[in-house]
């Protein structure tokens, strides 16, 4: 019998019975960078290929007890927090990542698949920004949602720019914030499916790398989780803040494969195909 070997990586988040998002497409995309994933469920969706119906917030102190029982007996080399469910749960999460400074954070609370609820709340929004983004390494949002948690600390004004609101966020302590879906230059995105978007990485000293990629045609569900998943993967398998430029270039290369390679279960929405590289006969 063999010690743990590959990276273990705690992930909190909703459970998704398609696998889309949440908790499942976590493990299947740790899966694929050969990290084991530790699972605490924050909610219960019901859901399908087209949409989500309803979720179920899970109790806090349910939260914080798989959290604290899986962390008492293991050592993770990374915490991924997705979305959340409330504020109740916002405080146990917080509580339970302070005691694991050390550890890489990577924080994708916003989902958009979910119903209009829960980080609509601006009572979530504002645990989020004051409990969590402190203590993040990675945060990943895109432009609509960075605005929606910008209302939380200022008010709606043409004069704030996305960098003014980036600023703030590494000001309060998160290292690396993750803009994704931006527009990209407007001479060179051109029309339809097939334009330009942008994802850049900030931090303290402003842009770190910004990355232009066109826009694949279909409509996915689980997009976003999977950049974040993979980056976390990543992480923990760098175990440096200082590769956080590295490993969002190789997650946004993975994203890309698993969107190229999505699955259509249903009726609905593609899904993307996190073992792709491990299937016999495809390639990136």
């Amino acid at each position: 019998m063999q010690n743990q070997t590959s990276p273990l990586i705690l992930s909190f988040g909703v459970a998704d019975p398609v696998g889309a998002i949440g908790i499942q497409a976590d493990l299947a995309t740790f899966a694929a960078f050969g990290c084991h994933g530790l699972s605490v469920t924050t909610g219960l969706l019901i859901s399908d290929t087209a949409r989500v119906e309803d979720v179920l917030p899970t109790d806090p102190d349910w939260v914080s007890d798989q959290a604290r029982v899986l962390l008492e007996d293991m050592s993770v080399a990374a915490i991924k927090i997705g979305a959340l469910g409330s504020v109740e749960n916002v405080t146990a999460i917080a509580e339970i990542v302070s005691d694991y400074p050390n550890v890489p954070l990577i924080l994708d609370p916003f989902i958009s698949a979910l119903p209009e609820q829960g980080m609509d709340d601006e009572d979530i929004l504002t645990a989020v920004r004051q409990l969590l983004i402190p203590q993040t390494t990675l945060l990943v949002i895109s432009p609509v949602e960075l605005e929606r948690l910008a209302e939380t600390w200022r008010d709606a004004d043409p004069s704030d720019t996305l960098q003014n609101d980036v600023d703030y966020l590494v000001a309060s302590g998160c290292e690396y914030v993750l803009v994704t879906g931006m527009p990209a230059d407007p001479a060179n995105s051109g029309k339809g499916e097939g334009k330009l978007r942008a994802n850049t990485l900030f931090g303290e000293d402003g842009v770190v790398r910004h990355d232009e990629w066109r826009h694949l045609p279909g409509i996915f569900n689980g997009a976003g989780s999977t950049l974040s998943a993979a980056a976390t993967a990543l992480l923990a398998l760098a175990q440096d803040d200082e590769d956080v430029p590295q490993v969002v270039a190789a997650a946004q290369d993975f994203t890309a494969g698993a969107l190229a390679h999505a699955r259509r279960f249903g009726m609905g929405k593609l899904v993307p195909n996190r073992l792709y590289q491990r299937q016999p006969g495809v390639t990136g």
